[in-house]
């Protein structure tokens, strides 16, 4: 996200070091500065006039500027300019000017001497407050405010997504690393975070050695611009990685605190944050999970993976960290022949499933696997365009081709959720949104003025697709819908079930027990999906097996039987017909079923014989049809005496 800065001083000697020390800041964009309050004024006038969508988000007033004194021209460009964040560069930081610049209406106040880690935390600041104040307000066209399909936290910045998979093997960093390449390429500044920090491939993927990971930031207490700036590697796609650490102990460092103020310091930063959370969950990625405005679980059609999707959302839910339906499932290797839909898995799940489906193309991705660079796979090929579609029909990537489709997903800031009360995400089942059937409780969550129950707790949304809905959930009145009542500060109350149980704590949720009756009641719902698809598998291993069965018992037939001939024809050298006695004793160790195939040749070579036996491989129950090859055992003996 680009930072346009407007400085404002009037001496030209402090105007050099500040000048200086914005151009160092990452994504700043600061324009030339103003020499006094009226062309300050001026100046935002203008713009304001032409093209709000080009009002800088930070203006930043020094002590000295003139001829209107700093703190009167902060309150007018306050007045004036609600959208514009104002910084007060002064030497003294005293409480009370403190207070005195709050008043009149800056964001922060920077003291002189400047330093480059005070610089970038205030304008930082002050930049995510225009950003949250922009998009509110709308009327930023071009920007991308007002145009975010998840909302905005209390502070701004940019929206969080995490990809999980539902077991391994499901494509979840290919998806991660598409999706972030299709919002980066539509001109979102975009970061793609390695959460799967034991056995992290974003850097396999895309050709990448980097010394910093991130375990470089687990101990850093103030993560700002300038640390963020050394441990992120700019990708020659624009697309900046902050990778899991090559030595996967190292993760073990990264914990729920260290994982939470990561995410917000790249909220503020970056207008897109994709975090690749693998498929085990730890304090770190369950933290990432409930932090982010969407989430989405790759699964494919077959039975192991719809249960290991099933598990993961009943995990969630039972660690208090998102419901089902805030979930968006996303299908992998889909195909019209599959026993296992969409429509299935959605009602396995318990949540919405995105429309576009990603199909199996393993041809078209080997090549770009294999050489580590998924930034080369084909734009023509079914994958690619598969994810990128995606990528627009989840509103992540603009000008992206994908049909649009906003999922439920949570407004941050909404607090923690205990008891039978839930504050922020619940909300919106209280405004008359669907609930679950059967059941009562009361759910309240804090939103705007009036609103009425849903306003501050969920952004309106586009209605889901029929076969998008979890089970229970209709688009009409019905058992499952709650009647809402909002007043006051949007206070809601709905008839439904509340799915989640008392607070957890703030941390250690992923080693506490379980409680017995959270725990998963059994999988009805999926024995007729594992019977389906279970079924044919083990008929076809039972019958490769006894084939199997069948062609070792055949070697071993040939081989005795070429032993016994050889033997046979070395005893009778001496007194009869041994080219007879070969033969005869070959067949009478053969079953019947494989004697009347057999093939026996008994020849002499000096003083040995040698028999060659070749019999017919039966395919599945001797004397039925044969396998189109023989299988052969040879024996010799040497004449005594």
């Amino acid at each position: 996200m680009v930072i346009r800065i407007q400085p404002a001083v009037s001496d030209p000697d402090a105007a050099r070091p500040l000048v200086t020390l914005l151009s160092q800041l990452p994504d700043a964009e600061p324009v030339p500065p103003a020499v006094d309050s009226t062309q300050l004024l001026d100046s935002l006038a203008q713009q304001a006039g032409e093209a709000p969508a080009e009002l800088p988000e930070v203006v930043l007033v020094h002590e000295l500027i003139g001829p209107v004194p700093a703190l009167e021209l902060i309150s007018q460009v306050a007045l004036q300019f609600p959208a514009v964040g104002v910084v007060l560069v002064t030497q003294d930081t005293s409480p009370a000017l403190y207070a005195a610049a709050m008043d009149a209406g800056a964001r922060g106040v920077a003291g002189l001497p400047l330093g480059y880690d005070e610089l970038a935390a205030r304008v930082g600041a002050a930049a995510a407050w225009a950003t949250g104040v922009r998009r509110h307000l709308g009327g930023y066209e071009g920007t991308g405010y007002g145009s975010e399909p998840y909302g905005t936290g209390a502070q701004g910045g940019g929206t969080v997504v995490t990809v999980a998979g539902a077991k391994g093997g499901v494509g979840t960093t290919l998806a991660a690393v598409q999706l972030a390449l299709a919002a980066r390429a539509s001109g979102r500044a975009t970061v793609l975070v390695d959460l799967d920090l034991q056995a992290g491939d974003v850097a396999s993927c895309l050709d990448v050695r980097f010394r910093r990971s991130v375990a470089d930031l687990a101990g850093i207490k103030d993560l700002t611009p300038r640390v963020l700036q050394d441990a992120v590697y700019v990708h020659e796609t624009g697309l900046a990685l902050l990778l899991a650490p090559e030595e996967g102990e190292r993760g073990e460092d990264v914990d729920e605190r260290a994982a939470r103020q990561l995410v917000a310091a790249l909220r503020s930063h970056y207008e897109l944050v994709v975090l690749d959370c693998g498929t085990q969950m730890h304090a770190a990625n369950a933290a990432a999970v409930e932090a982010a405005d969407l989430a989405l679980l790759l699964a494919t059609p077959d039975v192991i993976a719809v249960r290991g999707a099933k598990r993961m959302v009943r995990l969630w839910e039972r660690l208090q960290i998102r419901k089902a339906e805030e979930t968006v499932t996303v299908v992998n290797r889909a195909s019209r022949h599959s026993e296992i839909q969409p429509e299935l898995i959605a009602r396995i799940t318990g949540s919405p499933v995105a429309r576009t489906a990603v199909p199996a193309g393993f041809k078209e991705l080997q090549s770009a696997l294999d050489a580590g660079r998924m930034q080369d796979l084909d734009p023509k090929g079914s994958v690619r365009q598969a994810l990128w579609g995606l990528a627009g029909e989840l509103g992540l990537a603009a000008g992206v081709d994908g049909e649009q489709q906003r999922f439920p997903a949570r407004r941050r800031g909404s607090g923690r959720q205990g008891g039978g009360r839930h504050q922020g995400r619940a909300g919106a089942a209280g405004a008359g949104g669907s609930g679950s059937a059967g059941g009562s409780g009361s759910v309240a969550g804090s939103g705007g003025p009036g609103a009425g129950g849903a306003a501050g707790h969920r952004p309106v949304l586009a209605p889901q697709p029929q076969h998008a809905l979890p089970p229970g959930t209709t688009t009409g009145p019905g058992p499952g819908q709650g009647q809402g009542q909002g007043q006051g500060h949007g206070q809601g109350q709905g008839q439904g079930t509340s799915t989640l149980g008392a607070d957890r704590g703030a941390v250690g949720f992923l080693r506490r027990r379980v409680p017995p009756h959270l725990r998963e009641g059994g999988d009805r719902g999926a024995l007729s999906v594992e019977f389906a698809g279970m079924a044919p598998i083990v008929l076809v291993t039972l019958v490769l097996l006894w084939q199997c069965v069948l062609i070792g018992y055949t070697f071993s037939l040939a081989g005795n039987s070429a032993d016994e001939a050889a033997r046979a024809a070395t005893a009778a050298a001496a007194y009869g017909d041994p080219q007879g006695a070969c033969e005869a004793a070959a067949r009478a160790h053969l079953p019947a079923k494989w004697r009347a195939g057999a093939e026996v040749d008994c020849s002499r070579g000096g003083t040995v014989w040698k028999a060659h036996v070749d019999l017919r491989t039966p395919l599945l129950f001797p004397g039925g049809a044969d396998l189109p090859f023989t299988v052969g055992g040879k024996a010799g003996a040497a004449e005594e005496g």
